[in-house]
């Protein structure tokens, strides 16, 4: 059994995505908690304090980019990192997300499970290695 290290919040309003990153990240180590619209996740970012937050775009009651502004705003949640993972995969949206945006990655759909899992720790090991340096 793997042993749970990392927690994660997945802003996602398709259960079954939910479903399969936690599948994928939870071979990994990681615990998926998800929320299928921006409130909740925002809620649940600021009650749970995770590691990371995943971020879906296209949500059901608020802009995936109003979600990740209101997340940056926040002195509560503002530190934790943020992976966008959308089917907006046009090379405009991976450059206003990483670029204008700021956000710590952005993962297009359909992803590799090696992928996610890849760049999920590579954006924790940023962030630690940041922190260490502070």
């Amino acid at each position: 059994m793997v042993e749970i290290s990392k927690r994660a919040v997945y802003i996602e309003d398709e259960p079954e995505m939910v479903e399969l990153v936690q599948i994928i990240l939870g071979r990994a180590g990681f615990e998926i908690i998800g929320a299928g619209n921006g409130i909740a996740g925002l809620e649940l970012a600021r009650r749970e304090q995770p590691d990371l937050i995943l971020l879906d775009l296209m949500l059901p009651d608020m802009d995936g980019w109003q979600v990740y502004h209101t997340l940056r705003a926040d002195d509560s949640i503002k530190h934790i990192p943020v992976i966008v993972i959308t089917a907006k995969s046009q090379s405009i949206d991976m450059v206003l997300g990483v670029h204008v945006a700021e956000v710590d990655d952005y993962i297009s759909k359909p992803f590799s499970a090696q992928e996610l899992v890849k760049r999920a720790e590579r954006v924790l090991e940023q962030q630690k290695a940041g922190k260490d340096q502070a």
